[in-house]
Formats: C-alpha cells, structure tokens, sequence
C-alpha cells in the first residue's frame, strides 16, 4: 500500500467520521431498542478526546471546566500540534514511537477536537477515581516486572521479542482494550449487536473484541491478547466482565491478573457514556476507574492494514543483524 493512498484515506477517514454534534436528553427522546428489548448500542462510534487520561499538574484540584476555559484549552491543544507539524521533535510522533523520524505530521493525528464532557460538564481528565484524576501508584513488584520488561525490550534475535504494537497484535496505548482508550488516531469503533453476542470492531489495527452475553469465563488457562469478556444487561446498562489476559499484554504494565469491568450506556442519541474499573493487586495499590463519552460518527471504519507489507519488522531485525556483525569485525 503507497504513503499517497494511505494518506488520501487518512484524509476521507478523517472527513467522514467527525463526530456528529453533541446532544442533551430530549425530553421526547426514548432509548432505541434491538428486536429483544435491549439497549440499541450498534452504529460506529468514536472516544477522540483532548482530554488527557490523568489530571495535568495545570488542572490540579479541578475536575471540570466552565466552557470559556475549557475552549482555552481546547485552543491551545489543536495549536500544539499545528506548531510540531512535520518537526522532528514533535511529541505526537514521540508518542507513536516515532520520535526524530518526522514519520506522524498533523494529518496522522486525530485527538478531536474537545475535551470530554459528562453530565454537561467537561473533564480534565479521563480518571474520575481516585479524585485527584491519577493513576494509582504501582506495586514494588509490578517495579520489578516492568524493569525487566524494559530489558528485554533490548532484545532483536526473533521477531517474538519485540512489542506486541511492532508485531501489529495489539495497538499501541490500549485502544482495542478493554479498558479502550484513546490514542493518537483511529479512535473508531463500529458495535453489531445480537442477543448472544456483541462485537466491537476495533479501527487501530483491525480488532474485533467479542463479547459473550450471560456466559461465564473461559477456564485461567486460556488466555486471550484481549481477555475474555463476557456481558449482561443491569438495567438499561450493559456490563461486560473480563479476565484471562495473557501475561504480555501489560496494560500500564499489568499482570495477567488484571480484571477490567466496563459500563455502557447510551444517554442520548449520539452518546454512548463509557466507564471502566481496573482492578490488578498486584500492579497498581488500587482499583482505579476511567469515564469518558463514546460519541456517534459517520461511518464507514476504514480498514488498518498494519501487518501487511510490514518492512518495518524485517529492517529492525535486519539492523540488528548488521549491528551484529559490526561488533564481531571489531
């Protein structure tokens, strides 16, 4: 696939799927309901949002913002990436791993361009629990664990040591999840509902999570890049329970004891509100929760091709080698 069709898709991708005008309850609006009764969530949704996962230290103590200063800061994010646009020390390129390339410019990132707003309000961060809006702090163990995750991160013998975001299994930053954040593009998702089933096709890197309504988890032995979620309905809410990650998908460093509980409900027509609990003892001192609104946009999701052609795993080894042999003359 060339870098013009790539780009002339990122263009499309972007036009078409900005999201559709935030909404508040109509009070002649109704809940729209699948041929069982339940909660209609299908459609293609996107979670773009400048809003960062944790409070920044500029917000600190403030939750929410009045609209005038949330515009502010909606501002002075779209002019940041504008003002790195194409430079080589531009941190969105930094963020996607490639940073001093010049590889991401301002076409590749698509954060959206407002903060979340809930209940009205827009949010400083992501994490709405613990209160101060930060990750709790993680485990001397879970430490150690990623300390020695960040050695072999040092390793080019097999294409099997390098990061699952490399090796095109996973995206990078957890956008497929669960819990599913927003990264720095393609924070598209399409949801096909049955009464047995519910799929999340995932845009970054072509997911498709699926999660198994009113069944119970797979036995610990089976482990899953994407866990094994399986769902009920509370009330007009749909609560998707999983378990049985694999040890290597490490979110925010977690073990493969991680359990992740996550709440959907749509509260007007063009908004899904997400909220998630992380629970890992032995990685983070405790569960912590995330809350943001999964807004409705014109579809389609267009498709990821991230392992074909992929020519960036056989360089990296490649180089390796090459370093190899470099050392082995001197």
């Amino acid at each position: 696939m060339s870098y013009r069709f790539i780009a002339m898709a990122g263009v499309l991708a972007l036009a078409s799927l900005a999201p559709l005008p935030a909404q508040s309850k109509a009070k002649n609006w109704s809940v729209p309901r699948s041929p069982d009764g339940k909660p209609d969530l299908q459609g293609v949704w996107t979670n773009a949002t400048l809003t960062p996962l944790e409070r920044p230290a500029a917000a600190a103590g403030k939750a929410t913002l009045t609209d005038a200063e949330a515009a502010a800061w909606e501002k002075k994010s779209i002019d940041e990436v504008q003002k790195y646009d194409g430079k080589s020390e531009n941190p969105f390129a930094d963020a996607a791993g490639s940073g001093g390339t010049g590889g991401y410019n301002a076409l590749f990132v698509d954060r959206g361009t407002e903060l979340a707003r809930v209940d009205g309000v827009k949010r400083t961060s992501l994490v709405v629990d613990p209160p101060d809006g930060k990750v709790p702090p993680i485990t001397a163990e879970a430490r150690a664990r990623n300390a020695a995750m960040m050695r072999g991160m040092g390793r080019f013998d097999s294409v099997k040591d390098r990061p699952l975001g490399e090796r095109c299994l996973l995206s990078f930053g957890s956008s497929s999840g669960p819990p599913m954040l927003p990264v720095m593009y393609n924070n598209n998702y399409e949801i096909v509902q049955t009464p047995e089933n519910i799929v999340i096709l995932v845009e970054m890197v072509h997911d498709a999570r699926i999660i198994r309504m009113n069944a119970t988890h797979a036995p610990p032995s089976v482990q899953q890049w994407l866990g094994d979620s399986i769902g009920k309905w509370e009330g007009d809410t749909l609560v998707v329970d999983t378990t049985n990650f694999t040890n290597q998908t490490r979110f925010r460093g977690a073990s493969d004891n991680l359990h992740v509980i996550e709440r959907f409900t749509r509260v007007d027509q063009n908004n899904i509100l997400y909220r998630v609990t992380i629970d890992d003892p032995s990685t983070f001192s405790k569960a912590w929760t995330i809350e943001y609104p999964f807004v409705a946009t014109k579809g389609p999701i267009y498709e990821y091709a991230c392992h074909e052609g992929n020519y960036a795993m056989s360089d990296i080894l490649g180089g390796a080698r090459k370093s190899d042999a470099e050392k082995e003359k001197k």
